[in-house]
């Protein structure tokens, strides 16, 4: 029965696949390279010819996004889509949350060292719940390091001569604000979680149909501006505008 479904979803997805590939035009005007095929010419847009695999930086992270093992990827997404759950529809608080676990945790050490000094005649020593201290510094250092990282790659291209690249973050931040806009930051974590255990997956088994549906997505944009260049934006006088005093 599992094998049954899981063949029916990916045939479900290979014809989904199959039908958006089907309705873009073939366009023909934009080319990335003289040789090869389609896939390799898309491929240079996720990091040449790598796999996904290296690409997400390999290790256990890279095999849990690819599901590699299935019963550790499900319950990493059946835990985000259960407290997605909590925290939306049930309108519950993080707060709130904390809270039950903390007084359920302290319910059960109270019946525990109750109920084990009645039967045993004396006090039961309740295991200790303590946490790894580098646990806590190994985390803070993971983080401290991307947003560095980010940071910098931020200051690298504000500072920079690449005009397009630093149009198409900005884009990229103005997009993030409108879809900030609809959803709140619950939804929006929840969104970019299952996005990130499900569209690496998908592009690793039908990575053929991707590209040549952004190949031709590229080559469809290309010919629009193509057109709007001819158009419009030829048509923009350049140079410096002289305004005229009023009198």
């Amino acid at each position: 029965m599992p094998e049954h479904s899981e063949n029916a979803a990916e045939n479900m997805v290979s014809g989904i696949m199959d039908a958006i590939a089907d309705k873009l035009p073939k366009q023909k005007s934009v080319r990335f390279s003289e040789e090869g095929s389609i896939s390799s010419q898309a491929k240079k847009l996720f990091g040449g010819d790598k796999s996904v695999h290296h690409i997400l930086g390999g290790g256990k992270s890279a095999d849990v996004l690819l599901w590699r093992n299935k019963k550790i990827s499900s319950s990493v997404l059946g835990g985000a889509t259960a407290a997605w759950v909590f925290f939306e529809w049930l309108d519950y608080h993080f707060l709130t949350i904390i809270s039950f676990v903390l007084v359920l945790g302290m319910a059960i050490q109270f019946g525990w060292s109750s109920f084990a000094g009645m039967l045993n005649g004396s006090p039961s020593n309740v295991p200790r719940v303590e946490l790894p201290e580098e646990v806590f510094a190994n985390i803070g250092a993971a983080i401290g390091a991307q947003v560095n990282k980010f940071l910098r790659s931020l200051q690298d291209i504000s500072c920079g001569r690449d005009l397009k690249q630093f149009l198409m973050v900005i884009a990229g931040f103005v997009v993030a604000s409108f879809i900030g806009s609809w959803f709140n930051l619950i939804s929006v974590i929840y969104i970019g979680f299952v996005s990130a255990h499900t569209l690496p997956v998908i592009y690793e088994k039908y990575h053929d149909q991707i590209d040549e549906m952004l190949y031709n997505m590229l080559g469809l944009l290309g010919s629009q501006y193509q057109k709007l260049d001819k158009g419009v934006l030829s048509k923009i006088p350049k140079g410096s505008l002289k305004f005229k005093k009023s009198q």
